[in-house]
């Protein structure tokens, strides 16, 4: 293989494996937090996601979406979720 041929292959191998983005989603209407790396936000505001936890695909209508580290995503998603009280 040349030269050309191992850095284009090294480039796509860095970013299948380098680009991959951590969200913790909370519903602010029932307090519950999701973990995902499957996160899609439609223009209307409406988040849908597939849990890390159960592997459940959830919309939630009104959200909060923060960008996490691998390391915050995989604490997170092996955790047991708390039960938050309703608001």
């Amino acid at each position: 293989m040349g030269y050309g041929k191992r850095w284009i292959a090294g480039a796509l191998v860095l970013l299948m494996t380098g680009c991959a983005s951590y969200y913790k989603v909370t519903d602010p209407t029932t307090g519950r937090i999701y973990y995902t790396s499957d996160l899609k936000q439609s223009k209307h505001g409406t988040v849908t996601l597939k849990d890390a936890r159960t592997g459940n695909k959830v919309t939630i209508q009104n959200s909060e979406v923060d960008q996490v580290s691998k390391e915050e995503y995989e604490t997170g998603k092996n955790a047991v979720p708390s039960t938050a009280p309703m608001r």
